[in-house]
């Protein structure tokens, strides 16, 4: 049963570093919006070690944790239950605590991709580009495994980080293709491209974009635009950016925590806009 909106309920966002975290904004739009005014999300400050203490420690009025790095490998040994989608990728981003005390860890980033690429069209690619290998690059690839019938190029560092992507490609049935990173240029000729790299990685290859670009999706949102996208927009090319995949994995949250099906999107969108457009 959907909880009452008089119900006071709690959630938050865990993380290290965690003050930059929107995950605020836009569940607390989502209560606002679904008229859920007993509700209350906050956000923790929480590594490793002092994870499973903070967990023991929740009372009952908790309805649903957020997780950011460093935690989401960390959380697995510590919930009861873990979602097929969150297996896949050794990585959990959502626990939903239920009122028997049981503790279920999901993936809401995968299916938050998938579902901003299909907002701007992309239900299905015969191949797609990776820059970067680090773990949203997993989760990419996860994501690919559910549009893309073809082949995957990541565009990787480090043989080791090339071995991890061909594992992570083989564990997921994608086909994959590791190339060096020297070559990333080559990337952007591709029907999709997935930027998972930190700030500025990418900025160098912002002067390479071709004539007419296909699909970016950058998953950075702070600074925004990156070079990379700003580029890509210019030349008229599709940019799906960090906002598109941060709200849509939050809807998914906030409907498993809360009951209530659909959460509000473009209220939690504009709130984050509003947020961003404010720092």
């Amino acid at each position: 049963m959907p909880p009452r909106a008089t119900d006071a309920r709690r959630a938050a966002v865990l993380g290290s570093p965690i003050a930059h975290s929107l995950s605020p904004v836009l569940h607390r739009a989502a209560y606002e919006a679904l008229g859920l005014g007993g509700w209350s999300y906050d956000r923790f400050e929480i590594d490793e070690a002092a994870l499973p203490g903070f967990l023991d420690g929740l009372g009952p009025e908790w309805a649903g944790l957020s997780l950011t790095m460093p935690l989401k490998r960390a959380v697995i040994p510590l919930v009861d239950e873990i979602s097929d989608t969150a297996a896949a990728v050794d990585a959990v981003n959502t626990v939903v605590l239920t009122e028997d005390g049981r503790r279920l860890g999901d993936n809401t980033d995968i299916p938050g991709m998938v579902a901003a690429l299909r907002e701007h069209g992309i239900e299905e690619v015969d191949s797609a580009a990776i820059l970067g290998a680090g773990a949203t690059a997993s989760s990419a690839l996860a994501a690919l495994s559910r549009i893309c019938t073809g082949e995957v190029v990541a565009y990787v560092r480090s043989e080791a980080r090339a071995a991890e992507m061909r594992q992570w490609g083989e564990r997921l049935e994608v086909d994959v293709r590791t190339a060096d990173w020297a070559d990333a240029e080559q990337a952007l000729r591709a029907p999709l491209v997935i930027a998972t790299t930190p700030a500025g990685t990418t900025d160098a290859l912002a002067a390479a974009v071709p004539e007419r670009p296909a699909t970016l999706f950058d998953v950075l949102y702070d600074p925004w635009p990156t070079e990379l996208a700003a580029r890509w927009s210019m030349f008229g090319g599709a940019v799906v950016g960090g906002l598109d995949l941060l709200v849509h994995q939050a809807v998914l949250q906030v409907e498993r925590m809360t009951g209530r099906s659909p959460a509000p999107l473009e209220a939690m969108r504009h709130a984050g806009e509003k947020a961003l457009a404010g720092r």
